[in-house]
């Protein structure tokens, strides 16, 4: 007896021991309560189009905030039956679950844990996971604070927007969006079951990275609900058998990377780090439609050039041990250092012949290819290929599947393009591609890539001349500098096809590129005229040289520069300054910036005469009718298309840009490190195929657009003349016979 009373008091000491270490220790040391309470959820950053498409999202955190009435009762049921059944019962601690978890513990039964809902938040927002007994009683007391200072819904509702669900993902609804693409009130009940199988363990159950115990996690969740009647028999039959697709990565609903990046910029210019945890809101000018037609286009025809100019090899090599659990480690560890890019998936070789490719992916899928999906790199499975070229086991290659199944082999291109669009009345941005893969280059080369224009410059020198007297009908004479000069020419320019038509008129001269002609329009108007002319289209002056290859596009312009200079022909005359943010909002939907643009230009924009600019449209309209950008017209099949090709020396650079109506859009290829596109390659066969896919969606629906006529004009012979040169004056031939030149004297400025 004495022994049982020594016991006694033992057991009472400690107790009174521990609660005197709770109320007198711990329960002062704990938190405010005022980060539930007040709750400020980190809520990053997120960019749209202006038809309210995501494009991008920034921030520690991917999470939305969604109150608890929107949340669908499918969900909540779904985790309340695998995390706290008696969550509306208890009072922030279930001692009873505590008891269930031990004896499923130790009888091995259906585990449930022993933490509720409540203590979960607790410890989310205000402890650490370490596991001690401190620790645990501190989140008890504080899980009984929380259940005095709010209700069950607020709790869940906490819980529901701050759990952490992997990849970098914070709520249900932003889980909803990582995993399946998808919003809270669109998820079947299977999909529900897997993401509220996911808290207990983020790590093993993100079905992202194991679908298989994510799998196994789900089922546990669908029988926890049927046992607690949630579901019935019938809706648990259906919702384990459904087949699940799981996003790998986060995707957003329109391919507009770059853009999110030029806008991220900005915003963190102005709010710093707040930018990524205030929720803030930027609404861009960016059409989803068209921004996908430009991102699908750019990278079609990006892989149509890489093909045509043949397969390089493998990128890489490793060699495969000879056991399989070896191999598929070193597969595995070799191919994360070689990321897929979007359907251009890394694999890796593990048995080749001169008719068959099996390799193996990161998902450790083995894909077969043979017959058509060998026709890139049959010269690569030839025995007498080059070493570095042949296809062996352990190479590294690029594979795509088709829309039937098929795999092919493909490869990552070395070169790269870009593509812009903007509405040249008021200058937003309707479609921006920066490259060909942002996660592999983040540069943009439509913002900040200096290229040469080549002959996509000619416009504005023919702008130009127009104020100095010349006309589409002025003759100039199409022959080599050399054959009319007298002196020792240290530069002879020559034109791209080696041909010379004599005596040309101006505006067959500009839809044929003549080379020769520009110059000699240059000489006769003055370097020094034509290059201060060129700041009024937003061009630098400074970026362009003082010298007659001025007239071949040597100096430096972005794509965006050229579409805005572009613009200026487009819109009668008027230069319109680029801008792509329409409206800005807080995390509470206020609105903090608006942009504020006329639609249409104003007066005080002008910065060329309305006949020029009219002029120079209807010759770039015979260049898109008969010229070298001729396949605009005959694959849009219509007739207010304008625009110029740009080819630089040895192919370097090749460019189109044009517009119709009010959508004004340059494209441009080329590779970084400048060298050759290829001695058939020009403008027109790798740059001006991107604008004609990309346009054509652009343009779908819309009528086509007929210019008014200024004032002051005339149709004289299939063109248009200003009226004052129709009786004489002006220039009638350039270098033809020069003694009978009409050029007035130039006006050095």
């Amino acid at each position: 007896m004495k022994l049982l009373f020594a016991a006694a008091a033992g057991v009472s000491i400690f107790v009174l021991a521990v609660l005197a270490y709770v109320f007198l220790v711990l329960a002062p040391g704990l938190p405010e309560l005022t980060a539930v309470t007040d709750y400020q959820p980190k809520i990053p950053l997120r960019i749209y189009t202006a038809d309210n498409t995501l494009i991008g999202e920034f921030g520690e955190e991917h999470r939305d905030f969604v109150p608890i009435k929107e949340i669908p009762e499918t969900l909540k049921k779904a985790v309340l039956s695998i995390e706290d059944a008696r969550f509306y019962e208890h009072t922030g601690v279930d001692y009873i679950g505590v008891a269930r978890a031990l004896v499923a513990s130790v009888t091995g039964g259906v585990q449930q844990g022993a933490s509720t809902i409540t203590m979960q938040v607790a410890r989310n927002f205000f402890l650490t996971r370490e596991k001690s007994m401190s620790r645990k009683l501190r989140e008890m007391l504080l899980a009984k604070r929380i259940e005095d200072a709010l209700s069950k819904d607020q709790i869940l509702e906490l819980y529901m927007n701050q759990i952490y669900l992997g990849q970098r993902t914070h709520g249900f609804s932003s889980a909803a969006r990582t995993y399946f693409n998808k919003s809270l009130k669109d998820l079947s009940l299977a999909e529900s079951a897997m993401l509220a199988g996911i808290p207990q363990n983020p790590a093993r159950h993100n079905p992202a990275v194991n679908f298989e115990r994510a799998k196994k996690r789900q089922i546990l969740v669908l029988k926890s609900m049927l046992r607690h009647e949630d579901i019935t028999q019938a809706q648990f039959d259906v919702a384990s058998k459904e087949r699940l697709h799981v996003t790998k990565v986060p995707q957003f609903e329109s391919h507009a990377a770059y853009v999110a990046e030029m806008v991220r910029q900005k915003i963190y210019e102005q709010f710093k780090e707040d930018a990524y945890t205030t929720g803030i809101k930027v609404i861009t000018t960016l059409d989803r439609d068209e921004q996908d037609a430009a991102y699908e286009s750019l990278r079609r025809n990006v892989l149509l050039y890489d093909q045509r100019h043949g397969y390089r090899g493998p990128e890489a090599f490793v060699e495969l041990p000879s056991d399989d659990s070896q191999r598929d480690e070193v597969i595995d560890e070799f191919l994360q250092k070689f990321p897929s890019s979007e359907g251009l998936i890394s694999a890796v070789v593990t048995e080749v012949s001169s008719k068959l490719i099996k390799a193996d992916l990161a998902t450790g899928e083995s894909v077969e290819i043979s017959g058509e999906g060998l026709r890139l790199a049959v010269g690569a499975l030839q025995s007498k290929a080059n070493r570095d070229l042949k296809i062996r086991v352990g190479a590294l290659i690029r594979v795509m599947q088709d829309n039937r199944g098929k795999w092919s082999v493909t490869q990552a291109p070395e070169v790269d393009a870009a593509y812009v669009s903007l509405n040249s009345d008021d200058g937003s941005y309707r479609a921006l591609v920066g490259g060909f893969d942002f996660n592999r280059k983040k540069f943009n080369h439509v913002t900040s890539g200096w290229r040469q224009p080549g002959s996509a410059m000619k416009p504005f020198i023919y702008s130009a001349a127009l104020e100095k007297g010349f006309s589409p009908s002025s003759l100039i004479n199409d022959v080599p500098l050399s054959q009319t000069s007298e002196e020792e020419l240290k530069w002879d320019p020559r034109n791209d096809d080696g041909k010379y038509d004599g005596p040309i008129d101006m505006q067959r001269a500009l839809a044929q590129s003549k080379n020769v002609v520009a110059v000699r329009i240059l000489k006769a108007i003055g370097a020094s005229y034509g290059r201060d002319y060129l700041p009024r289209f937003g061009f630098e002056q400074a970026k362009h040289p003082l010298n007659l290859t001025l007239a071949l596009g040597t100096g430096a312009v972005t794509p965006l520069q050229l579409a805005g200079a572009y613009a200026v022909f487009a819109n009668g005359g008027f230069q319109v300054q680029p801008w792509l943010i329409q409206k800005v909002l807080d995390g509470k939907g206020k609105v903090i910036f608006e942009a504020k643009v006329p639609a249409t230009p104003t007066e005080d924009m002008r910065v060329l005469d309305s006949r020029n600019a009219f002029v120079m449209d209807s010759m770039m309209r015979e260049v898109v009718r008969s010229g070298t950008g001729a396949a605009a017209t005959q694959k849009l099949g219509r007739r207010d298309l304008a625009g110029k090709t740009g080819t630089t020396s040895d192919a370097v650079d090749g460019w189109f840009a044009g517009y119709a109506g009010n959508v004004v859009a340059v494209s441009w290829m080329g590779f970084d490190n400048p060298k050759s596109l290829g001695g058939r390659e020009f403008g027109a066969t790798v740059a001006l195929p991107i604008w004609i896919d990309a346009m054509r969606h652009a343009l779908k629906g819309k009528p086509e657009y007929s210019r008014p006529v200024p004032e002051n004009l005339l149709m004289q012979d299939g063109k248009w003349i200003y009226a004052e040169y129709a009786e004489g004056g002006g220039v009638k031939t350039l270098d033809i016979e020069e003694s009978q030149s009409t050029l007035p004297p130039i006006e050095q400025p």
